[in-house]
């Protein structure tokens, strides 16, 4: 998948700028990985997930304590900034979270405002990643999509913002690969939401940062 910036084009950098910058497949690697395999799925609308999922290390959720969720546009949309400390809140029953089986691959989608066992809930709502430890770096796929937008926001422990990443997304698998400048560790946790007409989906969460491999100078800055 192509990750094409909204605001700025995407552009090579001798140096990283911006407090998070995407860097290049291949340059980051990490020591865990939740693929979300041991999670109950199935094909079609999938499976709903009630309360919060914990996994090792991470847990997810739909939004933050101290925000709201907007759902006049048929997609979550969260508003406002996380209390301190960063601490996850689930969605209503049936409004939370979901896994659909994709290509063989389990995800995990939010379900928007229509709720389940509706499909139009499917991949319509916000997810929220709350990590046990602040990380300097994460990798991500994103999977679906039908030429819509993914927003990320990536907050500090204390709910401090810092950094909102809106891509498009073109259809298949895309995967985003992210690095803090300096290689801070300060991202506690992060959002996804989309404007998307099929909706999109998370895997293949990667963290727990052990090395750069290459050169940083390689990142892409965008905003």
């Amino acid at each position: 998948m192509r990750w094409l910036a909204l605001i700025l084009c995407a552009t090579p950098a001798l140096a990283c700028e911006d407090p998070i910058c995407e860097v290049p497949e291949g340059s980051l690697r990490f020591t865990r990985r939740v693929d979300f395999s041991d999670l109950p799925s199935s094909y079609g609308i999938g499976r709903n997930l009630d309360g919060l999922v914990v996994g090792d290390g991470v847990q997810f959720g739909e939004h933050f304590l101290g925000q709201g969720v907007e759902i006049s546009t048929g997609h979550d949309r969260l508003s406002g900034r996380p209390t301190a400390p960063l601490t996850l809140v689930a969605g209503v029953a049936g409004a939370n979270l979901g896994t659909l089986n994709l290509w063989g691959d389990n995800i995990v989608q939010g379900m928007g405002p229509k709720g389940f066992p509706d499909a139009g809930a499917v991949g319509e709502g916000a997810i929220a990643v709350l990590f046990d430890e602040d990380q300097p770096a994460l990798a991500l796929d994103v999977r679906g999509g039908e030429g819509g937008t993914v927003t990320f926001s990536f907050y500090r422990r204390d709910g401090a913002p810092i950094l909102r990443m809106v891509r498009h997304v073109d259809r298949d698998t895309g995967t985003i690969h992210v690095v803090r400048q300096d290689l801070v560790p300060d991202i506690a946790g992060f959002s996804v939401e989309n404007q998307d007409p099929e909706g999109l989906g998370i895997d293949n969460l990667q963290f727990l940062f052990e090395e750069l491999m290459g050169r940083l100078g390689s990142a892409r800055t965008r905003g």
